[in-house]
């Protein structure tokens, strides 16, 4: 009897493994590669709570302004699209440099979501001791948690992002960002994916 059941036992266990090793194999392939720097527990020994900072935060003002959900997740759409997740479109205009705020394609990005990533920091500037989570970071989160709020998924966001010093320039902005007088009938015209030069 233990003979019989050995083979049957030694399949079923071969089986199992090659089940298991093909699962661990696709959740690998589904996952993509960090870039450098990134991680997904940047701030665990700075400031474990960020992530909560800004979810709590965003729970109760996006329950008093639903549309602020849209606003955050637009605004990363705008910062990540042109010079990649640098925060970039966060810096104001000083008396040496333009704002990405003040392009065409950026104009009607809400004050209240801009707002709301600046409150979002001097929380946790304040919780944390200092500028330890990135505006970067914070508009990622943000934004990934504006989903998540909105109904969507929650998912993990790698972070690490360091800080644009400088705006992107009107030229790079424009390439990047459709007009706000684009609409469907009147679509902006992207490049390529296969064209050199795009990211």
């Amino acid at each position: 009897m233990a003979s019989s059941s050995s083979p049957v036992a030694r399949l079923l266990l071969l089986v199992v493994a090659a089940l298991a090793s093909s699962a661990s194999t696709a959740a690998a392939a589904r996952t993509p590669r960090l870039a450098n720097g990134l991680s997904f527990d940047f701030y665990k020994a700075k400031c474990p709570q960020a992530e909560s900072i800004v979810l709590n935060f965003l729970r109760d003002a996006i329950r008093k302004d639903v549309g602020l959900a849209a606003a955050l997740i637009r605004i990363h759409f705008h910062d990540c699209f042109v010079q990649g997740c640098d925060g970039s479109v966060l810096l104001d205009k000083t008396p040496t440099q333009d704002s990405e705020k003040a392009a065409i394609p950026n104009q009607t990005l809400r004050p209240t979501a801009f707002k709301a990533i600046d409150d979002v920091r001097a929380l946790l500037q304040k919780a944390c001791g200092g500028p330890v989570v990135s505006c970067a970071d914070i508009a990622t989160l943000a934004a990934r948690d504006s989903v998540h709020l909105a109904g969507g998924p929650h998912y993990a966001v790698p972070l690490g992002r360091r800080e644009g010093l400088a705006p992107a320039p009107a030229t790079a902005i424009f390439a990047a960002l459709p007009p706000p007088t684009s609409n469907v009938t009147n679509p902006p015209q992207l490049p390529r994916q296969d064209q050199p030069g795009r990211r």
